[in-house]
C-alpha cells in the first residue's frame, strides 16, 4: 500500500493492441471476466483488476478518490496510462469516472449494465414515492451480502446454489465456481466470510447510491460505450412486487439512454441479450460489443 492506494491483484491476459482494464461488479471478482476476455486478446491487450477489498486485493476504506488511485497506479505499473477502462456494474461506474478524471489520456469508456437503482422517478408509470420505499428495502437486502459469514458447511452450500443457477440460467459451472472460490477469505479467527467486509461493503454501497450517473455521462467527453442488459433481473423472493418495479425502471433507462444518445454522437448505447449477470451469460455478445465499439467504425477513438 502507498499512502491511501493499494496495490491490486491483476490478471494479465495478455494480447496486443490498444489495452483495455476489465473491472468488475460489486462483490464480485476478476473471475468474472474469464469468458470474456479470450475473445478480445486478438485485438488488445487485456488486464484485468480484482478492486480493493475484492478478490485477492487488499482491504482498505472504500472511498471514490483512493479506488480510482488504485486504478491509475495499475496502469502506471504496466505502462499503460491510456488503456480503455471497460466495466460491468459497479465497474462501469468507475469506467466513467476514471475517463472523466482522466480527459485527453483515457480514449473512453465502456460501462456494461453500471446504472445502479436509478432514480424514483425513471421508474415509468409507479409513484415516485412507492420507489423509494421499495429501494429501501432492495438496498437493506443488498446490504446483508458483504461481509457474510459462512457456517461450516455454507462453502459446500454456497457452490451448490451455484450449480442450481449454472442449471437454470445456462452459465458454466467453472465460472461461476472460480468466482466464489475467489470471494471467499478466511479470516484470523477461522471463519470463512464473503468479500468485501462488512464496512467495506456499506461503504461501497454508499459511494454508489450517491452517484448521478447520467450527469457523470454528460460531463464525461470521451466517447462512451453504454451496454444494456435486455432480460430483467431474476425474482426475489418474497418482493411480490419487484418484478413490475424492474420492468418499470428498464422503460425508463431505455427512454433516457436513448434521449443521453440523441444528445451525442460519441454515445453509443447498446442491448446485451441477457440479465445483470452478462458477462457469464454471454460473454460472446459482450465482447462483440465491446470490439465494435472500439473499432474505427465503431467509435471516434483511436484502436
Amino acid at each position: 500500500m502507498t499512502g491511501d492506494r493499494i496495490a491490486l491483484a491483476v490478471h494479465d491476459h495478455g494480447g496486443d493492441g490498444p489495452p483495455l482494464l476489465l473491472l468488475h461488479g460489486a462483490g464480485r471478482t476478476l473471475a468474472d471476466w474469464a469468458a470474456v476476455a479470450p475473445l478480445l486478446v486478438a485485438r488488445h491487450r487485456v488486464l484485468a483488476v480484482d478492486l480493493r477489498g475484492h478478490g485477492l486485493s487488499p482491504s482498505g476504506p472504500w472511498k471514490l478518490p483512493e479506488v480510482l488511485g488504485d486504478i491509475e497506479d495499475v496502469l502506471k505499473e504496466y505502462g499503460i496510462p491510456d488503456a480503455l477502462p471497460v466495466g460491468h456494474s459497479l465497474g462501469g461506474m468507475l469506467a466513467v469516472l476514471y475517463a472523466l478524471e482522466h480527459p485527453g489520456v483515457t480514449p473512453g469508456a465502456v460501462n456494461l449494465d453500471g446504472f445502479g437503482w436509478g432514480r424514483p422517478d425513471q421508474y415509468v408509470g409507479l409513484d415516485p414515492d412507492d420507489v423509494s420505499q421499495h429501494l429501501a428495502e432492495v438496498r437493506e437486502l443488498s446490504a446483508a451480502g458483504p461481509g457474510r459469514e459462512l457456517p461450516a458447511d455454507g462453502l459446500k452450500n454456497l457452490l451448490a446454489e451455484q450449480r442450481a443457477m449454472s442449471d437454470r440460467l445456462g452459465i458454466p459451472y467453472e465460472l461461476l465456481e472460480a468466482g466464489v472460490l475467489r470471494a471467499v477469505r478466511e479470516r484470523d479467527d477461522g471463519v470463512l466470510e464473503l468479500r468485501p467486509g462488512r464496512e467495506e461493503g456499506q461503504q461501497m454501497r454508499s459511494a454508489m447510491d450517491s452517484l448521478d450517473l447520467f450527469d457523470l455521462f454528460r460531463r464525461t467527453t470521451a466517447p462512451l460505450l453504454l451496454g444494456r442488459a435486455r432480460r430483467p433481473v431474476p425474482s426475489v423472493p418474497g418482493l411480490e412486487w419487484f418484478d413490475a418495479m424492474m420492468a418499470a425502471y428498464a422503460e425508463g433507462l431505455a427512454r433516457d439512454l436513448a434521449a443521453l444518445a440523441a444528445e451525442r454522437d460519441d454515445v453509443t448505447v447498446t442491448e446485451i441479450d441477457a440479465t445483470h449477470a452478462m458477462l457469464l451469460e454471454n460473454p460472446r455478445a459482450v465482447a462483440g460489443a465491446i470490439l465494435g465499439f472500439t473499432s474505427p467504425r465503431g467509435s471516434s477513438q483511436a484502436s
